[in-house]
C-alpha cells in the first residue's frame, strides 16, 4: 500500500476534483482505492457522496474521521478501527472528513510542541496509525486543505508521496517556495524529536518513529488553464498561460532539494478547463468521465467527456509510473 497526498499551499486549484478522479479512474483499472478527508471543510466527502448519505457520516463523529482523534485527545490511545464507507459512483472507499476535524489542529499543535515525549510522538503518528489499518487497499489518497497547519503536517509526514495541484497563475508559483521551506523545516523538527536521549529507543513508538521518512514529491499537475490545439491535433496552453507555466520548473530548481526534488519532467500532466463537466461531475456525484446523457451530457460535452476520459489515464498513467 502506497498513501499519496494531494497538497498545495494555495486553494482554488482544483484539488479535490482532480484527487476524487484519479482515485476513481485508478479503481477503474482494478486498483483498491481509499480516499481519506483530512479537509474539515469535507469537499471529497462532499463530491462522493450524495447530501442524504452524507449528512449520517458527518453527524456521527464514530461515523468519520473524528473517531481516529477521540481516543487520542482524551489520553486513551489509538483507534482499534478506521470507519469506512463505500462510494459506489467512484468505486472507492473513504474515510469521510468532518467539519469537527478542525479541533484536532490545535491538538495536532500541542502535541507537536511535546515531540520530546511518547504521548507527543505518537499523536502525530494518527495517521501513520490509520495506514497500518489500511493495508488491503493499493492506495490511499489524502485530500488535505490548503494550509501549512498541523493537520496537514503530521498527513505529510505519513505519506509516502505528495503531488501539487496547481493553477497557472502567479500565486501558484509563491506556493511552492512556502511548501518546501517548511516541509524542510517539519522533518529536521521531527528527526531531531525521534533521536532526542529522553526517549525508549526500544519503545514500539519510536521505532515506528525512525520509519518515517515524509512525503517524496513527485511533481505537480497544472490545471483549468484555457487550451487550444495545434496544427497535430495536441492540447496546449494559450500563449497567456504559458508564459507561467515556463516559470514552475524553475521554482521547483530554485526551491527543491533532496527527496523533495522530483524527478523530471516535474509536470506530472494537464487539465484544462472542462468547462461545466466539473460542476455537472459534482452534482450528479459521479466522475467526470463517467457522465452521460442522463446525467445532462448534450451535443458536444459528449466529446468533452470523451477527452476526459483520456486526460485522466494520463494523469493516472504518470502517477503511477512515478511511484512504481
Amino acid at each position: 500500500m502506497k498513501a499519496i497526498a494531494f497538497f498545495n499551499n494555495k486553494g482554488g486549484v482544483g484539488k479535490t476534483t482532480l484527487l476524487c478522479n484519479v482515485a476513481a479512474y485508478f479503481a477503474e483499472m482494478g486498483l483498491r482505492v481509499c480516499v481519506v478527508d483530512c479537509d474539515p471543510q469535507c469537499n471529497a466527502s462532499q463530491y462522493l457522496f450524495h447530501d442524504d448519505v452524507l449528512a449520517g457520516e458527518i453527524e456521527d463523529k464514530n461515523k468519520n474521521i473524528e473517531s481516529l482523534f477521540a481516543g487520542l485527545m482524551a489520553g486513551e490511545g489509538h483507534a482499534s478501527h478506521v470507519p469506512l464507507k463505500r462510494s459506489a459512483a467512484f468505486s472507492v472507499d473513504v474515510v469521510c472528513g468532518s467539519p469537527g476535524l478542525s479541533m484536532a489542529e490545535d491538538f495536532l499543535a500541542e502535541e507537536w510542541a511535546r515531540l520530546n515525549t511518547p504521548r507527543g510522538l505518537s499523536s502525530t503518528m494518527v495517521f501513520e496509525k490509520m495506514l497500518k489499518n489500511l493495508t488491503n487497499y493499493d492506495y490511499v489518497f489524502f485530500d488535505v486543505s490548503p494550509s501549512l497547519g498541523a493537520i496537514n503536517r503530521t498527513v505529510l509526514l505519513s505519506s509516502d508521496y505528495f503531488i501539487s495541484p496547481m493553477s497557472i497563475d502567479i500565486f501558484s508559483l509563491k506556493a511552492f517556495e512556502n511548501i518546501s521551506r517548511w516541509m524542510e523545516k517539519w522533518k529536521s523538527n521531527w528527526d531531531y524529536a525521534v533521536n532526542s536521549p529522553q526517549h525508549d529507543v526500544q519503545s514500539e513508538s519510536v521505532l515506528d518513529a525512525k520509519e518515517i521518512n515524509g512525503a517524496k514529491f513527485i511533481g505537480y499537475v497544472s490545471q483549468q488553464y484555457i487550451a487550444k490545439r495545434d496544427a497535430s491535433g495536441e492540447r496546449r496552453p494559450v500563449k497567456s498561460y504559458d508564459e507561467i507555466i515556463k516559470q514552475i520548473d524553475g521554482q521547483i530548481d530554485k526551491h527543491f532539494n533532496g527527496q523533495l526534488l522530483p524527478p523530471k519532467p516535474y509536470e506530472v500532466g494537464k487539465i484544462p478547463n472542462l468547462h461545466s463537466l466539473a460542476p455537472m461531475s459534482q452534482s450528479n456525484r459521479k466522475p467526470i468521465f463517467s457522465l452521460s446523457a442522463a446525467d445532462g451530457v448534450v451535443g458536444a460535452h459528449f466529446a468533452k467527456v470523451k477527452e476526459a476520459r483520456v486526460i485522466f489515464a494520463e494523469v493516472s498513467a504518470e502517477i503511477l509510473k512515478r511511484i512504481a
